[in-house]
């Protein structure tokens, strides 16, 4: 694929543009995917802290991870939490969930230590000797599933590869591309995966990571370019047919809208602290009698009473 701009001005007509994935199957090849480009969403995400420009770019890729992945959940009301969290690197904590279209993320970092890495620093340099915890809660059947695996590659669309690889043996490519303008902030990706030996639902069985159909599938996704997967221009339906064009046939059906999912509230807020016992609460409060809450995904506090 080129990343040659495209002669018209938008997606055409009835073609999904940003803030909605688009699932699409591979029946002859028994493959899945998902396709998405972050736009507005992202930049109301990103605009609840002051991030660096590093933090901003890792949080928009992981975003887009989460929304790629929270539309493999089956039930649309489970739950998909992705968290990259290290002891000795300049990033902390980074953590994202997705629930029926919701999507939220925060990052936390040592600014003094980021700043000792330049402009563009490596994903190892951000977390060093980091892990990956990826979480599906089920809503339909109260079923948790967590994978954890070391935080390697080049990225953490890699690091999700090789999650997938090792926890859940399912062949996957993803590919993720930023461009990180502060307040115009827009962030594309494509999720592949094959599921061997039948179509989704079907138990998997001798999983082959080399097999001829996840060959020609993962050539052809790969070749998707960053300009692409970025480009306003292209709604998403054009996207998938550029690259699967050629195969017998491909379904295509589009997502959910995603939105800024903060859960937060004060009635949240009051319903667990009153889970704690009375002395604790005590403790927590201030000296006007308020627990004040701070919620890290959009960086407002509550001032929560608890009655005796």
């Amino acid at each position: 694929m080129s990343g040659t701009t495209p002669e018209y001005a938008g997606p055409a007509d009835g073609e999904t543009g940003f803030d909605r994935p688009l699932h699409f199957t591979l029946p002859g090849r028994n493959a899945r995917g998902r396709v998405v480009r972050l736009g507005p969403v992202l930049d109301t995400i990103l605009s609840s802290h002051a991030y660096p420009a590093p933090i901003r770019r890792l949080l928009a890729e992981a975003l887009t991870v989460t929304a790629l992945l929270g539309t493999l959940l089956k039930d649309g009301l489970g739950q998909l939490t992705m968290q990259a969290k290290t002891e000795d690197g300049a990033v902390e904590l980074l953590v994202c969930d997705y629930r029926a279209g919701e999507l939220r993320g925060y990052a936390r970092h040592d600014r003094s230590r980021l700043d000792e890495l330049g402009p563009t620093p490596s994903l190892f340099s951000l977390f060093g000797e980091g892990f990956l915890a990826i979480t599906f809660d089920l809503a339909s059947t109260n079923q948790r599933y967590q994978g954890i695996v070391p935080l390697e590659g080049a990225s953490l669309a890699e690091a999700c590869e090789r999650y997938f690889a090792q926890s859940e043996q399912v062949p996957t490519l993803i590919r993720v591309a930023v461009d990180n303008t502060p307040g115009d902030c827009l962030a594309g990706g494509i999720l592949v995966q094959h599921l061997a030996e039948g179509e989704e639902g079907r138990e998997r069985l001798h999983v082959r990571m080399d097999h001829p159909e996840w060959d020609h599938v993962s050539a052809l996704a790969g070749s998707i370019s960053h300009d692409e997967l970025l480009d306003p221009a292209l709604g998403l339906e054009t996207i998938v047919w550029r690259l699967f064009h050629e195969e017998r046939e491909i379904r295509v059906e589009t997502g959910a809208a995603l939105t800024r999912g903060c859960r937060c509230s004060v009635e949240h807020y009051r319903d667990v602290l009153s889970r704690f016992p009375a002395v604790d609460r005590v403790e927590m409060q201030n000296d006007e009698g308020l627990i004040v809450v701070d919620c890290a995904f959009c960086s407002r506090e509550f001032a929560i009473d608890i009655p005796d």
